[in-house]
């Protein structure tokens, strides 16, 4: 609504003020103090800005989800899949239209996060205490200002962290959060905002989280023929975790300009539960992770048609894997990475609605590790970008072309020994079309189309890790095809304030794509090769109704629905019942979708939302035996906000799984039944 009030005030404006025929007729009052203006009724609509429009949750949207992590909130935007392997601590992975994890780029504060030793960001380590918007566009974000690095990915979630706000005459604030619940969880946060003066302003933010991870759990095997195996009851432990977030920023402003700067600092230590396999209730391995970056943006207007942007980052990431069951195999694993990133971006306006963008990124990436006869890789990485948007009348279209340049430099050892040094090169070209068009100047509908060809690099875990990695792999390539259509209605009066529907058909390809094959005549050696082949046919869809009602109450609801088959051809002679060809892939649902829904009044906030994820199978051979039941889960939350002068204290009670269903979002991995958590949260 209020950006229907500023669109609609701007409108205005532009009106009175360039238009004779429409100028309005003043006169002052004796206090000279009050203008009148005669009725001016404006028809228009509010203006597009993207090609493709992107996913977003923010503000009480985000706060009312009943989410922990980034991970967990994102489970309710089309399209994506989410790997969780159970419990507070859990790694959290997200795949996008079926792609996999590693074509899936995610930018926190406008930079990329990276891990070149595995592709695949947890991102169950990022609180939502500090996030004030998440959104999600599938292709690429719509905006040809950005870096070359926003360009290289096949979809891609941003990250945007809290910027400090302040009232007339306030110099500070201070946000102080408790959360306690199921899972021995104790989760306290602390946030402080200091405005300097008018230009600079800092935000520093703190957060420590521990919990037991022990839960209860109901697990059910059955036999291929349908007879149940077993049924019963358990405790999940080793699913512990303490984990301290650390993060400071600066942010400043100038004409025409802003800059930021930011470090951030993640130690967690965390038991691995494992999956439930061979009658075995408990593991014992551990996993230690420290994280750091500081990171910094430059951004300014030179003039009416030049602007530029400058980013750069260091990144130091510490992993440590303890497995002391020597029953399996004695493993005591360190890996140290280390990022360096710099990127310059530069717009150029040639003509009225015609913009061109140049970005060129470098980036250098180096892993070494404990393991035996470890190559302990060097990659550096340059691209450049070429992006033209164009808008003729209610025709918007953007194209871009990347280049990537890859140079991998590693070694192959014999224990100390180095028997040789070798290079890797990679050139690859990979284009991007967009386009958008909107049929009735009245009517806020669009229709929307996309072409992609993108690809990603094998990591440094499938190409050099001792014994497994292949050092011959090429890139894995996804072709996307996508066409959708957008609706948007905005009401001033009357129970409807707001509306909007989307809709997108979609085909991807992905080539060339990275599985694990057993290695030789034995099952327990395997290799990294690229055999895989995989066609996926989908659709998203998505409302979002925003309503007001008497007594001040106001509310919405977001749905979002997805039906994906996302097909294995990877070998036309395994074709046989129980073969894998043209089988739905691992632990891709046919139909999935989810609701959340938002009353407040006054001083209370309700939010409900509901998870469906439909039936699956965790192999490519879809027999029965593999086949992975449906689970949903029902959560509830309830908040009331006490004012106290300027102080704030913020009340939240919250039920997940609301009616206890037992389920696993990967097979072996029970997740949690119905728990609950408290929040208090005070703000001055």
């Amino acid at each position: 609504m209020r950006h229907f009030v500023f669109t609609a005030l701007m409108v205005l404006l532009v009106v009175v003020g360039v238009s004779a025929q429409d100028t309005a007729i003043v006169r002052h009052t004796r206090l000279d103090s009050m203008q009148y203006i005669k009725d001016v009724v404006v028809y228009g609509t509010k203006p597009y800005k993207e090609v493709i429009p992107a996913q977003i949750l923010s503000g009480k949207q985000l706060e009312g989800l009943n989410s922990h992590s980034v991970a967990d909130a994102i489970r309710y935007f089309a399209g994506v899949q989410l790997k969780d392997y159970g419990g507070v601590g859990g790694i959290k992975t997200v795949d996008m239209r079926s792609m996999g994890t590693n074509h899936m780029g995610v930018f926190y504060d406008g930079i990329q996060l990276g891990n070149a030793q595995n592709g695949q960001i947890d991102l169950g380590r990022y609180s939502l205490d500090n996030i004030e918007e998440i959104s999600l566009y599938n292709g690429q974000k719509s905006d040809i200002f950005q870096s070359a690095r926003d360009y290289g990915s096949a979809g891609t979630v941003y990250i945007r962290t809290r910027q400090p706000k302040f009232k007339a005459n306030k110099r500070d604030n201070l946000n102080v959060t408790m959360r306690t619940g199921s899972f021995g969880l104790a989760n306290p946060s602390f946030r402080w905002e200091h405005k300097f003066n008018s230009h600079v302003s800092m935000a520093l933010n703190t957060e420590y989280t521990y919990a037991t991870g022990q839960y209860h759990f109901r697990y059910r095997k059955m036999f291929s023929d349908g007879v149940v195996a077993w049924d019963t009851t358990a405790v999940r432990k080793n699913g512990d975790i303490g984990a301290l977030r650390v993060e400071g920023a600066l942010f400043g402003v100038m004409t025409d300009g802003r800059w930021h700067a930011k470090a951030y600092y993640y130690d967690s230590e965390r038991g691995i539960p494992g999956a439930i396999v061979n009658n075995v209730w408990h593991n014992s391995q551990r996993q230690w992770d420290r994280n750091f970056f500081t990171q910094g943006t430059f951004q300014k207007r030179v003039n009416d048609r030049y602007e530029l942007m400058f980013n750069a980052k260091y990144a130091h990431d510490y992993m440590r894997y303890l497995n002391p069951d020597t029953t399996l195999m004695y493993i005591n694993n360190r890996f140290y990475q280390h990022e360096a990133y710099v990127s310059t971006a530069h717009k150029y306006t040639l003509v009225t609605d015609w913009d061109v963008n140049v970005g060129v990124d470098y980036q250098w990436n180096y892993l070494k590790s404990t393991l035996v006869n470890f190559s302990y890789p060097t990659r550096h990485t340059l691209l450049t970008v070429l992006a033209t948007a164009y808008t003729w009348h209610r025709i918007k279209g953007q194209a871009s072309l990347l280049y990537t340049h890859v140079t991998d430099l590693y070694t192959s050892r014999s224990g100390d020994q180095v028997l040789a040094h070798h290079r890797r090169g990679l050139d690859k070209w990979t284009p991007a079309i967009f386009l958008s068009y909107q049929p009735w100047q009245e009517h806020d509908l669009n229709v929307r189309a996309y072409y992609k060809r993108i690809f990603r690099m094998p990591t440094f875990n499938d190409l050099y890790y001792t014994d497994i990695g292949n050092a011959a792999l090429r890139p894995e390539y996804a072709t996307q095809y996508n066409v959708g259509i957008l609706y948007n209605l905005y009401r001033e009066e009357g129970w409807l304030s707001a509306l909007r529907l989307s809709a997108d058909a979609y085909y991807n390809e992905v080539t060339d794509k990275i599985v694990a094959v057993p290695k030789g005549t034995g099952q327990y050696r395997w290799m990294m090769m690229n055999i895989g082949l995989v066609h996926i046919r989908g659709i998203d869809a998505t409302a979002r109704v925003a309503m007001r009602f008497p007594l001040g109450i106001k509310g919405d609801v977001n749905l979002s629905y997805t039906y994906q088959r996302a097909q294995d051809y990877t070998n036309p002679a395994d074709d046989e019942d129980g073969g894998t060809y043209k089988g739905q892939i691992a632990y891709v649902p046919w139909h999935s979708g989810s609701v959340a829904a938002h009353v407040a009044w006054r001083d209370v906030d309700v939010n409900y939302s509901f998870i469906y994820v439909g039936e699956r199978y965790h192999t490519s051979a879809n027999i029965r035996a593999n086949h992975e039941q449906p689970w949903y889960t029902h959560d509830l939350s309830a908040s009331y906000l006490f004012k106290v002068g300027n102080a704030r204290l913020k009340v939240t009670a919250e039920v997940n799984n609301l009616l206890n269903q037992s389920y696993d979002v990967i097979q072996n991995y029970p997740m949690p039944g119905r728990n609950y958590k408290l929040i208090v949260r005070f703000d001055i």
